[in-house]
């Protein structure tokens, strides 16, 4: 616990300058290195390892799709990569099949979702940070995966009673997850209410209550997937890269789902009055 609460206190100050202080470009490296590292834990932890191309062929694709982010050639960018990704591993199957380095149509699948699409959904924080105002709004998918993951842990450990998820993670209770939906909504309303007197926005705050709601569940769904995934797989944490969080991905699973809602709702029901 003093190990997860140190690294957290360490890592959050720099991801609040990356994300809020620093320009674009900047945002777009580190989710590009993020992307990179988690399509590497998740092809290593689920039997990618008897393949060193195949691994090697999804960390270039995870960076890459990012950057089409920031020029916003996204369209254009991701079935590319999408393609170039897709001829090399089946290119690189039909070479070795049948011997000692075969490569399965799961590990195909697995190195498609590693190298494409977990990075097309964490580049909506690049995508989020493009748009006017882009600074404010790229923090909400942070602060409601960070708060809800925290409030549901921490709740859970407080009152928490009864097992939600049993077979999947043993230690969420359903009282964690009613503290994170609970929390993540009242953070990111309390966001709201800083906006107002720190940029003078007019902030519509009903849209935002549908921002904290839905932001804080799919961050538990988020994380409930990847931990369906360790389980399948027999997994503890996909990687020791972060003292006290496991991997990279440990600490981004839930973002994979919660940035790209974020980023919908961003361009469906804007909350900022400019």
């Amino acid at each position: 616990m003093k190990i997860r609460i140190m690294t957290a206190l360490v890592a959050v100050p720099l991801m609040f300058i990356v994300l809020f202080f620093l320009p674009p470009y900047a945002l777009t490296g580190v989710i590009s290195i993020i992307s990179a590292i988690c399509a590497y834990e998740l092809i290593n932890a689920i039997g990618g390892k008897e393949n060193d191309k195949v691994r090697i062929y999804a960390v270039f694709s995870a960076a890459l799709i990012p950057v089409g982010a920031f020029f916003d050639l996204t369209a254009l960018v991701f079935p590319a990569v999408v393609l170039v990704l897709m001829c090399f591993l089946f290119a690189e199957a039909i070479f070795v099949f049948k011997t000692i380095k075969q490569i399965k149509f799961s590990q195909i699948m697995t190195a498609l979702f590693a190298g494409a699409v977990i990075p097309l959904m964490l580049s909506s924080l690049v995508d989020l940070k493009l748009m006017p105002e882009g600074r404010l709004l790229v923090l909400l998918p942070v602060i409601s995966a960070f708060v809800t993951d925290g409030g549901a842990y921490f709740t859970g450990v407080a009152v928490g009673r009864k097992q939600a998820f049993p077979l999947i993670s043993p230690k969420k209770t359903v009282e964690g997850c009613v503290g994170g939906l609970v929390i993540g909504t009242a953070v990111i309303l309390l966001y709201g209410v800083t906006l107002v007197f720190m940029t003078r926005h007019l902030i519509v705050f009903w849209a935002l209550l549908i921002y904290g709601v839905i932001g804080a569940v799919i961050t538990q769904l988020g994380d409930l997937t990847f931990s369906l995934i360790k389980r399948e797989f027999n997994v503890k944490d996909y990687g020791r890269l972060i003292p006290g969080h496991g991997g990279m991905l440990d600490r981004f699973d839930s973002m994979v789902f919660t940035a790209p809602a974020m980023y919908l709702l961003a361009n469906l029901i804007p909350i900022i009055a400019i």
